[in-house]
């Protein structure tokens, strides 16, 4: 039997970018919280000289021990889903600070097409333009009324960056000026300038100039030591929850944090929480924390996972089409390009979002009238550092190994630059997420299941973004240039981004959504659902700059419905 703990007037699950924001924002207005994080403890000392590519960039320091608990994966409902049982195609963090902690630091805020994509779709292409099985929908909120909240996030974070006229417009400028213009930004740019594209830097939470936020948190002035992505940064410049909004909310003395934390159900009677069950992941002892208000904060898996395993809100449905928890799975659909030079680039030295990018061919930036698919993508040239054991480019046909393979690596590693987009993903009928009725966790719960492939429209729009890559690599010079267009199915190996989103999704109503724009779930009115599991479709941008927003938005809801309960409109 669970023993009782206490009671909070909110309990957080996941303790990091999302539950850190709500955190934040609770404490500082005097509500009482507490936090159930199911990973370790991190201190931000924990990085300092930890610059080791082996244990966190190949073996997965900061990951999910995919031994005791993982997701099965099939491409479509005629295939037996297995378990994943190796890091693949996205990185699940674990720990305080989440994912936050191994993030790059990319900052691009979505655009006002993506809150609205299926009205302006029809307004400017007519409905018969959205394929018949694609659920594109409406988010429920313009970006007019969610700005203020990238706004709260820049300001937050420090953003680095600069404006350019193909993005979403500001109401602010950003707090910290570009990061530094590399040799090979540069050329990037003069480049995409010479194809009649709009090249601008990109924005970053790796700040250009140390920055002290409105809430007294310092973040450092980067080093462009190449050591971002997988790894907590160790001159604490790269903006994460453990330096900004978690001490911020522990100064407060209203939020505790509760460590091992794996939290397994909420409770529901039908209509209200109160509260949630979870199991000291070192003892094994089960806790039932009561609580006024719950917030699920944690990855966009587990978010889904919880409710399908708490039974709040109706499971989605692919035969009828129906229902809301696991529907709107997506993903990122990437296209690249190499180009090999005879000059020599230093691409030792890095950031995770230091990078050129061009926005021309993302979103409804451009006319589809004549195109097989809808939205589009960012182009970037980012110099994220190449380190020595992941990095080893060579032309297409070189041997994989022996003499020659040698020397067309070492000749090659200064000498390759890499062009990315990373296109929008949009929901799929047949794409979702449900309970696997065969394989269990260690504590023998079933697993998350995850049915998703690639389908047309992201095979179109990948091979659309490629020969957008090999137009740009081609001006920039490059003696040769390797690319494939052709994306083929979905595979969970190997890594791609860890851009997954959907499975709650925000709406206008609750036959097609699982939560307002307040994140307030229709079926559970003191349940809120925090992070990119609310987003109806994935953009041609980064998420954690929308998650930030959003989590801002969810916050001030939170605090209306603490002092006038109820569902919020």
């Amino acid at each position: 039997m669970a023993t009782e703990l206490p009671r909070k007037q909110v309990a957080v699950v996941g303790v990091g970018w999302s539950g850190g924001i709500i955190a934040s924002e609770l404490a500082k207005a005097g509500i009482e919280c507490i936090g159930l994080e199911r990973g370790s403890e991190r201190k931000i000392n924990d990085f300092i000289m930890q610059k080791d590519e082996l244990r966190y960039a190949v073996r997965y320091e900061l990951m999910q021990d995919l031994s005791k608990e993982t997701l099965s994966f099939r491409n479509d409902r005629d295939m037996r889903a297995l378990p994943m049982r190796q890091m693949g195609s996205f990185l699940l963090g674990t720990d305080l600070g989440g994912a936050g902690i191994h993030w790059n630091g990319q900052c691009p805020r979505f655009f006002p097409y993506d809150f609205e994509i299926r009205s302006q779709t029809i307004d400017r292409y007519g409905e018969d333009r959205i394929p018949e099985d694609m659920n594109l929908q409406d988010w429920g909120i313009s970006y007019d009324e969610i700005e203020e909240h990238f706004s709260h996030f820049d300001d937050t974070i420090g953003t680095s960056g600069e404006d350019n006229e193909m993005t979403a417009e500001r109401s602010s400028d950003f707090p910290t000026p570009p990061m530094k213009k590399t040799p090979s930004i540069r050329l990037f740019h003069e480049a995409a300038e010479n194809l009649g594209l709009h090249p601008y830097m990109s924005a970053s939470a790796n700040l250009s100039e140390a920055y002290t936020n409105p809430d007294g948190k310092t973040i450092n002035q980067c080093m462009y030591c190449s050591f971002c992505e997988r790894f907590g940064c160790d001159y604490q410049a790269k903006s994460d929850p453990l330096i900004t909004v978690i001490p911020t909310a522990v100064e407060t003395g209203n939020f505790e944090i509760r460590t091992h934390a794996n939290v397994r159900s909420v409770s529901y009677d039908g209509e209200r929480t109160d509260g949630v069950y979870f199991v000291d992941t070192r003892t094994g002892e089960e806790f039932f924390q009561p609580a006024d208000l719950v917030i699920l904060t944690t990855y966009v898996m587990n978010n889904t996972r919880l409710l399908l395993q708490s039974g709040i809100g109706e499971p989605f449905d692919p035969d009828t089409n129906t229902g809301v928890i696991g529907k709107n799975y997506c993903y990122q659909i990437m296209a690249s390009a190499q180009g090999f030079f005879d000059q020599q680039f230093n691409l030792y030295a890095g950031a995770g979002a230091l990078g050129g990018q061009v926005d021309d061919y993302n979103a409804d930036n451009f006319d589809h009238s004549d195109l097989d698919f809808l939205h589009g993508g960012t182009i970037q040239l980012t110099q994220t550092g190449i380190r020595p054991i992941s990095t080893n480019p060579v032309p297409p046909g070189t041997p994989n190994w022996g003499s020659e393979f040698k020397q067309a690596s070492a000749h090659h590693f200064y000498r390759t630059l890499s062009l990315g987009s990373q296109g929008a993903s949009l929901p799929y009928r047949y794409n979702y997420l449900d309970l696997d009725p065969t394989y269990t966790d260690a504590l023998g719960d079933p697993l998350l299941r995850m049915t998703y492939n690639f389908t047309e429209q992201d095979r179109n729009l990948a091979a659309h973004q490629t020969a957008r890559l090999e137009e740009i690599m081609q001006e920039m010079g490059a003696n040769e240039v390797a690319s494939n267009p052709d994306i083929g199915d979905y595979n969970i190996m190997p890594y791609q981004t860890t851009h997954n989103t959907g499975g709650v999704i925000m709406g206008a109503e609750p036959e097609t959504s699982a939560v307002n724009n307040y994140l307030q779930m229709w079926d559970c009115e003191n349940l809120f659902v925090v992070g990119a599991s609310a987003f109806p479709h994935n953009s041609g941008y980064n998420p954690t700059p929308t998650v930030g927003a959003l989590s801002y938005r969810a916050a001030e809801g939170i605090l209306q419905y603490l002092d006038n309960p109820g569902p919020l409109v």
